[in-house]
This record gives structure tokens, C-alpha cells and sequence, in this order.
């Protein structure tokens, strides 16, 4: 049986260094068999890899990209909180929070991007429940912001 490790090297990915948090907040909080995520940003190297809002400086194509990055960034964070993603028996919970010009509404497209990263990383157990939200603005004008909810051996 392939491990998520495994699908990440075969997707062409590695997780990054877990995102600093940008103020009095963790990464990450288990409680039981359970762990949060705090909001993750498409932060790649250290840096925010686009600003601006959805239906005006970025585009769906982009948004949905930056969610995959938010969500490798938010399995980075699930990791150091367990050691090791075998452990995740499933994600049980996303919420994407997506920067909107007002008139854009295609919000769940670009959490798809998020969606469809966890489904190719964990497999069966990437299936979740999810929301996708749009708000005026986000940390640093970060364009998108996941956080999730997993479920851990």
C-alpha cells in the first residue's frame, strides 16, 4: 500500500518547513483524536507566492493552484503535529476562505484546488466536508487561506 509520503514523491512534491506563525497562534492542536489546523497561506520559501483578490488581480486557475499550496502547507502542519500522514485515518473538515472582488462567486472552484490535493495525497481518507467562503480581505492580501480538521490514529 502506497503511504502519503509515497503519493507526495510521486506527485512531484515534498512538504515544506511548517509556516511560522504570523502571530500568537500554533500551527496546529491536538485534542483526543483530532487535529486543527490553524490557516494556512500559499507561503512557499518563506513567501507569499501571489496577493491580490479573486475575479481581479487573480484568476480561478490561479486561486485553485494557491489552495493546493495552502493545503501541502496545512499537511505540513497536520505532520509535525502527529509525525507521520499514515496516521490521518480522515480529513474530516476544510474550510477555504477565498479573497473576492465582490461580483466573483466561483469560490468553490478554487477550493477544489485544495480538495482535489488532499484526495491525491491521502486517497480515500482526503474525502471531506468542505466550505468555501468569500471574504473581503486576507492576511498579507493573501488571495486564499485553508484550514482543516483531521482525524488521527
Amino acid at each position: 500500500m502506497t503511504t502519503p509520503e509515497q503519493r507526495l514523491e510521486e506527485l512531484g512534491l515534498t512538504l515544506p518547513e511548517v509556516v511560522a506563525p504570523l502571530a500568537a497562534y500554533v500551527p496546529a492542536v491536538r485534542t483526543g483524536n483530532l487535529v486543527y489546523t490553524s490557516g494556512q497561506l500559499p507561503v512557499v520559501q518563506g513567501k507569499l507566492a501571489a496577493t491580490g483578490k479573486l475575479g481581479a488581480e487573480v484568476t480561478t486557475e490561479q486561486g485553485a493552484e494557491l489552495a493546493r499550496v495552502c493545503a501541502l502547507n496545512a499537511l505540513a502542519a497536520l505532520k509535525s503535529e502527529v509525525g507521520d500522514l499514515a496516521k490521518v485515518v480522515r480529513v474530516v473538515k476544510v474550510v477555504v476562505f477565498v479573497a473576492s472582488d465582490p461580483s466573483f462567486t466561483d469560490q468553490p472552484k478554487v477550493g477544489n484546488g485544495a480538495s482535489e490535493l488532499l484526495a491525491e495525497v491521502l486517497g480515500d481518507a482526503g474525502r471531506h466536508a468542505r466550505s468555501a467562503v468569500g471574504v473581503a480581505s486576507l492576511p498579507l492580501d493573501a488571495p486564499v487561506e485553508v484550514e482543516l480538521i483531521a482525524e488521527v490514529a
